[in-house]
């Protein structure tokens, strides 16, 4: 398996379960209900639309869908053991923390 293939194998394992990933909601998406924030929060798990067009390089790292005529956005990004840098190789899951964001588009 190549850096890439890694990289979106950790990228959806994260996202689908909420595993290994601190996910992070923006005002935007806390100030909807409970109901809402369950909805958009399952239509992240369950997203499997990446192509060429939203998914550049392969990883999954980002997505988005329109959730209610508003436009929804997902983002996973690396970070080091200490949160302060970015990761040096975030197919490496023993030195890669990842922070998936989740918010509206105009919170982008």
């Amino acid at each position: 398996m190549n850096k890439t293939e890694m990289i979106r194998r950790l990228n959806d394992e994260a996202r689908r379960s909420f595993k290994n990933v601190q996910v992070m909601l923006t005002l935007g998406i806390r100030m909807k209900s409970e109901k809402e924030v369950a909805e958009i929060l399952e239509r992240v798990r369950t997203f499997n639309d990446f192509n060429k067009n939203n998914d550049v390089y392969s990883e999954h790292d980002y997505l988005s869908f329109d959730y209610k005529g508003e436009k929804i956005i997902a983002k996973i990004d690396y970070y080091d053991q200490n949160y302060r840098f970015m990761s040096e190789d975030p197919a490496d899951p023993t030195m890669t923390n990842r922070v998936l964001t989740i918010m509206t588009g105009s919170e982008w």
